[in-house]
């Protein structure tokens, strides 16, 4: 395995939820929706990955397991999203308005009614949420957002608004959490500062221009740099990434940030 810095491949997917037109510097090929552009994680960190998602429908109401409680085949998941851009009246469904249980769940899930037991938050670039897996939560439209996520594809579809996709409802009330949304699991840019997400199995910085001493000592090990704006490149001049791309790197010491603006760093915790 060659430890060198290097741009990792992007994948487009198709999402009946996605977009025709992609800001910015994305584009989707003619007559797609798409939904979601990955970064393949590495070899060296299977368990990340990390990826742009662009919305002009609501998608599923969903939930996701943890390690401790996926059966075998299934892989745990929590994650994080950055909102980057959101069109007026844009929102993030996430928790519960108040505590219910998994028979008013299933009751809501069976009526469409799930809807109006979720709290609906109203969102702005630069807002930050963490969910802890077992969070039910919806993605409204009008959305572009970075998620950085535990490597799986495990996801337990509650609601779909009547779409001819599979819902897995069994699953799904074994996993969730009826509880409402921790606030300490919310914030913005400004008020998170440096470190926008520090939990069980990964951390995110947000970096502007180079890193600090403890940035640099945080990131000693392998990590993905995935800039906003600005460039950042091999310290050797092999790889760069610009907005839209991202790199692996063995080190945050074989990176070269003289011409970075902004920057999300991401490794395993």
């Amino acid at each position: 395995m060659t430890e060198t810095v290097r741009q990792l491949p992007t994948r487009m997917v198709k999402k009946v939820w996605g977009r025709t037109s992609l800001p910015e510097p994305f584009a989707a090929p003619a007559d797609t929706q798409i939904g979601e552009i990955w970064f393949e994680p590495p070899p060296e960190l299977p368990q990340l990955l990390v990826k742009y998602l662009f919305t002009s429908e609501k998608l599923s109401v969903q939930v996701h397991p943890s390690d401790a409680n996926a059966l075998p085949g299934e892989d745990g998941k929590e994650e994080c999203w950055l909102v980057l851009d959101a069109e007026p009246g844009a929102q993030l469904a996430i928790g519960f308005k108040e505590a219910v249980s998994p028979a008013q769940i299933e009751a809501a899930a069976r009526d469409g009614s799930i809807e109006e037991l979720l709290t609906w938050h109203d969102v702005a670039p630069g807002d930050v949420y963490f969910l802890p897996a077992g969070t039910v939560h919806a993605i409204g439209p009008g959305l572009a957002l970075v998620e950085v996520q535990q490597n799986s594809d495990t996801t337990f579809r509650l609601y779909d608004y009547g779409r001819p996709r599979e819902l897995h409802l069994e699953r799904a009330l074994a996993v969730a959490d009826g509880s409402p949304y921790a606030s300490e699991h919310a914030g913005t840019l400004d008020e998170r500062g440096q470190t926008l997400i520090d939990a069980a199995y990964f951390r995110v910085e947000r970096i502007e221009g180079g890193p600090n001493a403890q940035v640099m000592a945080v990131y000693a090990g392998p990590l993905l740099a995935l800039p906003l704006s600005g460039v950042v490149s091999a310290q050797n001049g092999s790889a760069q990434a610009k907005a839209g791309e991202c790199l692996y790197a063995p080190s945050i010491s074989a990176l070269d940030f003289g011409a970075a603006g902004v920057t999300l760093l991401t490794r395993p915790a």
